[in-house]
């Protein structure tokens, strides 16, 4: 009897913070299961594991050093990578024991870390045969839905945050690169693509907007040429962390387009965070500060498009922000009528230039500001979706809980947004990844319910 195959060397992996972290995951573990690793769901069972690190905010700093507590704790060996590994000195002070720290992107230190503490097992017959790779790689998110990364790093300098020193300046992917994996992701069963970065406005700029072909057709490395390149693949396309550059104004109209297909060119939804609405505070944070254009492109923005839903985040109590500059801020919130809000208060990062800033706002003010905050937008919020009742919207479900089926809307992008629950989802015979037509039969601040509507 011959003997059985070694098994393979095991790696437990933990992946924390934003959308982009998550692709880097996703390209981590690819390149794992290519050269022969297998992927391991609990600490027990892992011979290393890999801690994807978070570093943006103060709370961000803490889940990720628990979370390389954790796996010390559990299992001992324990490889360190991501935004966190920009400080290796505070991960080393908390965790000396960790084996290796590398900062965002760098693939290559984490490949090489988890060689060095678990070769890969060499198998003279499969490694003479060439790997599958069909362009998409492991993936952390459902089937139905992807990220699309298009750049890495930022050229802002924006006074609370500390990105560029952590992921660098902007360097844009090429976009003949973007629109192939996009089309090979949409052709693998995706049906929704989340278009991320962390200045989608800024795509091309750092290649000088250099044109690339595919499908035969000439595209520049640009927002609008990726966006009517995406447009072509016939699924949804939502983009995230849009700069309010004037330039947005361009794709407005492929929302408000549809394919041969019926489904929008572009979904009309938009994730531009304005952060602020008082100038003076806008310009402590080193943001845009024309509030009252803001207001008369998102008028315009609805004009054309009007079924667009507009989402955007807020810091309330930065350091000087006065009375009268939270109420600016609540007075743009009711002018501007947003669709979905996120805000948080300010809390001061490690290396961020507005720590220096004078007139720090109480702690307690600022819990008392972002409450009074969240309360206005939630009355915004139940109107807007009182408004939806009796409407038909076209969702993409998520997943079946019962007699449910548990759906998103155009207007809903995955986890930071509201849900639609069907009410007959189980007898609709819905299944996760469908789109299906609800009619809307009610609502409050967050969600809508309502019913399948059959198709003739």
């Amino acid at each position: 009897m011959s003997a059985s195959a070694p098994a393979n060397p095991k790696v437990g992996f933990v992946s924390l913070g934003c959308p982009k972290a998550l692709v880097d995951s996703e390209r981590i573990l690819t390149q794992l299961r290519v050269e022969g690793y297998d992927i391991v769901q609990s600490y027990d069972d892992a011979d290393v594991v890999v801690v994807n690190t978070c570093g943006f905010i103060d709370s961000a700093v803490t889940e990720s050093l628990d979370a390389i507590g954790e796996a010390i704790a559990e299992n001992g060996k324990v490889i360190v990578t991501g935004c966190l590994g920009k400080r290796s000195e505070l991960i080393r002070e908390a965790h000396p024991d960790v084996l290796s720290i590398s900062g965002p992107q760098d693939y290559g230190s984490v490949m090489s870390a988890v060689h060095s503490a678990l070769p890969p097992r060499h198998d003279p017959f499969l490694d003479l045969v060439p790997r599958r790779d069909d362009g998409i790689g492991v993936k952390l998110t459902p089937k139905h839905y992807a990220y699309l990364k298009i750049s890495e790093g930022c050229n802002h300098r924006c006074s609370f945050c500390i990105i560029p020193s952590m992921r660098g300046d902007l360097v844009s992917r090429p976009v003949d690169d973007v629109l192939r994996e996009a089309e090979k992701l949409a052709m693998g069963g995706v049906k929704e693509l989340l278009v991320i970065s962390q200045d989608t406005s800024a795509y091309g700029v750092d290649v000088k907007y250099a044109e690339r072909q595919w499908r035969g057709k000439s595209y520049q490395t640009r927002m609008k040429a990726l966006c009517e390149g995406l447009s072509e693949l016939g699924i949804w396309t939502r983009l995230h962390y849009v700069y309010p550059y004037p330039h947005v104004d361009e794709i407005i109209a492929l929302m408000a387009e549809n394919g041969a297909n019926g489904m929008p060119k572009l979904l009309p939804y938009l994730d531009i965070p304005f952060q602020h609405a008082s100038p003076r505070v806008l310009k402590l944070m080193k943001r845009p500060g024309a509030v009252d254009k803001t207001l008369e492109r998102v008028q315009r923005w609805r004009s054309i498009a009007p079924d667009i839903a507009i989402r955007s985040t807020f810091i309330v109590g930065f350091p000087g922000e006065t009375d009268a500059e939270f109420e600016e801020l609540l007075d743009f919130l009711d002018e501007a009528q947003l669709d979905r809000v996120g805000a948080f208060a300010y809390s001061p990062v490690d290396g961020a230039k507005a720590n220096d800033l004078p007139d720090p706002v109480p702690e307690e003010l600022k819990q008392e500001r972002l409450a009074r905050f969240m309360e206005r937008q939630a009355e915004i919020s139940a109107a807007k979706l009182e408004a939806k009742v009796g409407s038909v919207q076209r969702c993409l479900v998520d997943a079946i809980d019962g007699e449910l089926a548990i759906a998103r809307s155009m207007a809903d992008a995955p986890e930071i947004d509201g849900l639609v629950q069907i009410q007959n989802g189980e007898s609709a015979g819905l299944r996760v990844g469908q789109f299906v037509d609800v009619e809307i039969m009610g609502s409050d601040e967050h969600d809508l319910f309502g019913e399948a509507v059959e198709n003739d």
